[in-house]
């Protein structure tokens, strides 16, 4: 991910060739609903090609069964405003965004 050149370290962008992942960034928006209740509708922010730089997954047991946790981590290009309070769609599953991190200078992000 870093290049040295010269004296001068730089971030290489994104490779375009371990895109090979399909990301939908969703937000959420509050409408007025019946008898002035409010709804949370998630509308698409944007669809994405992502490498998939990990995914883990583990079950514990508890008093309700059996509960399956994965975490997975993606490397995209830059795209501005995605924060914890988005969330990711990626092969028909919704998964919450736990950290945004920024890859150089607006050059790729990193979601947890």
């Amino acid at each position: 991910l870093w290049r040295r050149a010269g004296d001068l370290w730089r971030v290489l962008p994104v490779n375009a060739g371990k895109l090979d992942r399909i990301i939908r960034i969703e937000r959420a928006h509050r409408v007025p609903g019946v008898a002035g209740s409010e709804t949370i509708v998630w509308t698409s922010v944007a669809t994405m090609r992502a490498e998939l730089l990990e995914a883990e997954a583990s079950e514990a047991r508890d008093e309700h069964g059996v509960r399956s946790k994965a975490t997975l981590a993606f490397r995209l290009r830059f795209f501005p405003g995605i924060t914890p309070d988005d969330r990711l769609i990626y092969d028909n599953r919704l998964l919450n965004i736990r950290s945004v991190k920024e890859i150089g200078r607006r050059r790729g992000l990193e979601i947890h």
